[in-house]
């Protein structure tokens, strides 16, 4: 038996859109929360995935989900937390940008005493429309080629999530990118050729600032094993 799912939108125009994929559409503004969101917050569990950095308007989401009867919520954050340190980052080394709005609108839900929240920190997202080929188009120079990627297809971020929800696994922070950590030189030069684009141009600089993301503990805490686990082996869309 299939799960009733919600979806939110910020765009009255893809209502119909969510609606053909048999959810129940809403209109949802993080920036300016209105009476509906009392309803759509009627749910077991909360997936939040808000691409922004606006720490109040966070706050004000807690505060309306503390009032709801909702007891898990899975946010979707970012490895852009960390800082480059030149080295492999896992979840515990305290790598964390203490700067990073991330992390304060990660905290703002870690602290929450009325839910438990896991966080899932994806990588870059690659697959189907995000096609890296694309990445960079003409007069756009790729920096720092020399530097490792930390990146994950969608299939993979829906793997992850789907099975958080059926383990039932709360109250954790997770890293989510593929095995593979290729340069930026070799990962976008044959996503480029795969997809029939021509190849970006490279900024050469001596000095290399990374990070390599640590997927280790999502594959060992959820038994995950990744839809998609080396970068360079994955075909792209053709460019039309």
């Amino acid at each position: 038996m299939g799960n009733q799912v919600k979806a939110s939108t910020t765009s009255e125009s893809r209502l119909a859109e969510l609606s053909a994929f048999n959810v129940e559409p809403f209109i949802v503004a993080i920036e300016h929360l209105s009476e509906n969101l009392r309803t759509f917050l009627q749910a077991n569990v909360l997936i939040i995935n808000i691409p922004s950095g606006n720490i109040d308007a966070f706050g004000s989401l807690v505060t309306e989900i503390e009032r709801s009867d909702i007891e898990k919520v899975i946010l979707v954050s970012s490895t852009s937390v960390y800082e480059d340190n030149n080295q492999t980052i896992s979840e515990s080394d305290g790598e964390e940008s203490q700067q990073s709005p991330l992390l304060a609108i990660e905290n703002l839900f870690r602290n929450s005493g009325k839910f438990k929240t896991t966080i899932v920190r994806f990588g870059g997202l690659i697959g189907y429309s995000r096609t890296p080929g694309r990445f960079f188009g003409p007069g756009r120079v790729v920096t720092n080629p020399d530097s490792k990627v930390n990146l994950v297809h969608r299939d993979d971020c829906l793997g992850i999530i789907s099975r958080i929800v059926e383990q039932g696994v709360w109250g954790e922070v997770f890293n989510c990118c593929a095995d593979t950590h290729p340069t930026k030189r070799e990962f976008y030069t044959k996503a480029a050729k795969s997809s029939g684009l021509p190849v970006p141009e490279f900024e050469d600089s001596e000095t290399k600032s990374f990070k390599i993301i640590s997927n280790q503990k999502v594959k060992r805490i959820l038994n995950y094993e990744f839809i998609h686990p080396d970068l360079m082996k994955i075909k792209f869309e053709q460019s039309s």
